[in-house]
């Protein structure tokens, strides 16, 4: 793919960047059509900030704790995010509700992984609430980011089983598994334009069903790449 074609991604992290380290290494792969060229944590100790550092990616850390308000803290993020120019930004466990200014700026260039099947369990404690259910398929979203929480058009889902012999560890590490393949073939066709949000929802270019790999299905209106 040509370098005009790639997309510059911006990944928001505040803790270990497990899913940024799958968006990374997907980015290496032969005519991948994004490239993630800044790392942006609200925690200046997030471990993903030193993986960002060592694949040579810029990184900013933005402490909330560093600016006496909310708008402060998100003008300063606007700042750095007007200096690297990214055409999508991706929220991959960024633990801060963005506000509605915010997202209207950039509304249907950001995309979120939330690990529920939403609009089942938005929030926080997903698997806990998901086993104390009784659910027996969880699994992770891809969805562009909107004013609510957990909200916004889905771009493609994974589910997973959970199993009678699941506690909240092994289910999480499972539904992980599934985010770190969803979220980079999720990415890869918001940045090829297959998928772009519209005033009415995600609006799909082309239509047929995924394919089932494993134990993990890729729920996505598009054909992924096997």
């Amino acid at each position: 793919m040509t370098g005009k074609n790639v997309k510059r991604v911006a990944v928001f992290i505040s803790g270990r960047g497990s899913n940024l380290e799958a968006l990374i290494a997907a980015s290496k792969v032969r005519d991948c059509p994004y490239r993630i060229v800044a790392v942006l944590s609200d925690n200046s100790e997030a471990d993903g900030l030193e993986l960002a550092a060592r694949g040579n990616i810029e990184t900013f850390a933005i402490p909330r704790s560093d600016f006496g308000s909310r708008s402060e803290h998100e003008a300063a993020v606007l700042n750095a995010l007007n200096a690297i120019e990214p055409d999508i930004v991706c929220l991959a466990g960024y633990m801060r509700l963005l506000s509605a200014d915010f997202v209207g700026q950039w509304k249907g260039r950001i995309l979120n992984i939330h690990p529920s099947l939403l609009p089942n369990l938005p929030g926080l404690e997903t698997h806990k609430r998901a086993l104390s259910l009784g659910m027996r398929i969880h699994g992770c979203t891809v969805h562009f980011v909107s004013e609510g929480m957990d909200d916004g058009p889905i771009i493609g889902q994974a589910a997973v089983v959970v199993r009678t012999d699941d506690d909240e560890d092994v289910l999480a590490a499972r539904v992980l598994k599934a985010e770190h393949r969803l979220y980079p073939e999720m990415l890869r066709l918001v940045a090829t334009d297959r998928i772009r949000m519209s005033s009415g929802g995600a609006t799909i270019f082309d239509d047929a069903s995924a394919p089932d790999c494993d134990d993990i299905v890729l729920i996505s209106p598009v054909p992924l790449k096997r």
